[in-house]
């Protein structure tokens, strides 16, 4: 190809004879033949199985842990499929084959933090510098409110604690955020934890940001620290366990009777099983598991706790019908009614 400049300023391409014949043949595009899937059947359903076992996460999470919880369920009875075919599955994979169920989920909550400004001088914000976060014991704390879109009233709320360097865990109900019932779960749940609580950083809420949790942490020298405001990736790892672990299971119904407060302490006994235990942990190097995690079965334990908020569910769906607008009663004809129409002039 070559083109010839002519003095009028015009351009006058001139294209070969082979170039404009290639140019003029239609292409046959063959379709590729698609290649026979690896998995059967039945391994997507045990994929399925153990996907919903861990509480449905992803799947650069699942891979690394399918060959041992395949394993475990083998052990428990609740699989029948070799383990070969499970370690050999790809996160890419697995994401691809779950991607049908994964959109069937649902999300969104909302906020409501409200700052507690007394003692945020005696607070200081978190600094990297001043926290060793590769040893456990250093936590992070927020609270899950369940009001199910009505802010109005006292609602349960869950309270989260999360120890950033190994990710493990726990979770206990309130009946509102006042700070004696919130003080109160925290302090149980610290007697309860592995190994004892070195930091605890929070976000600047007046349930958290008050004089009982301040007093509490200089006497039995804990490093108390906030959070800046407005940033709540501040707190990063407790806000993904808050929707991990809290929204998936609990969801954004409104819970806020007795009996809903003890079922929901109770399904968080169960899933600190699953959560602490089976979960996977993209920072967790490694994992030294004990006697208690041989007599887990996580199939087991995942079928309780789903028996435990179809209860749940049952327990709002029903206070949600007892507590529907009564109807207004129907007016009144014009044959009965007790005052005589009068004509405007």
């Amino acid at each position: 190809m070559s083109c010839v400049p002519r003095p009028a300023g015009t351009v006058i391409t001139v294209v070969r004879r082979k170039a404009l014949r290639q140019a003029l043949t239609p292409t046959v595009v063959r379709p590729r033949r698609p290649r026979p899937p690896i998995y059967g059947e039945d391994v997507i359903a045990a994929l399925r199985f153990c996907w919903a076992v861990l509480g449905a996460p992803a799947g650069k999470r699942l891979a690394p842990f399918l060959p041992e919880l395949v394993a475990r369920l083998r052990a428990c009875g609740e699989l029948d499929i070799d383990e070969v075919s499970a370690a050999a599955m790809s996160a890419a994979t697995i994401d691809r084959r779950l991607a049908a169920d994964r959109g069937k989920l649902l999300p969104r909550g909302r906020s409501h933090t409200k700052p507690g400004s007394l003692l945020k001088d005696a607070i200081p914000i978190r600094t990297w510098a001043e926290w060793d976060d590769a040893v456990p014991g250093f936590v992070e704390i927020d609270l899950v409110g369940h009001e199910g879109g009505n802010s109005s009233g006292d609602f349960c709320s869950t309270l989260t604690v999360t120890d950033i360097a190994l990710g493990w865990t726990e979770n206990r109900t309130v009946r509102n955020k006042a700070q004696r019932w919130v003080f109160a779960a925290l302090t149980g749940i610290s007697v309860e934890f592995p190994f004892p609580i070195r930091g605890i950083d929070s976000d600047n809420g007046s349930e958290f940001i008050n004089n009982h949790l301040l007093r509490y942490c200089e006497t039995n020298q804990i490093t108390f620290t906030r959070s800046r405001p407005g940033n709540k990736n501040d707190g990063a790892h407790v806000e993904q366990k808050n929707w991990a672990v809290v929204r998936q299971v609990a969801g954004y119904h409104r819970y806020d009777t007795e009996a809903e407060l003890e079922l929901l302490n109770r399904i968080w006994a169960a899933q600190g099983l699953l959560t602490n235990f089976f979960y996977p942990q993209q920072k967790l190097v490694s994992k030294v598991l004990t006697r208690a995690y041989a007599k887990i079965n996580p199939a087991a334990v995942q079928r309780e706790i789903q028996a435990l908020t179809a209860e749940l569910l049952v327990l709002t769906t029903a206070k949600a019908a007892a507590r529907a607008k009564p109807t207004l009663p129907k007016r009144a004809s014009g044959s009965e009614a007790t005052t005589r129409a009068i004509r405007a002039s």
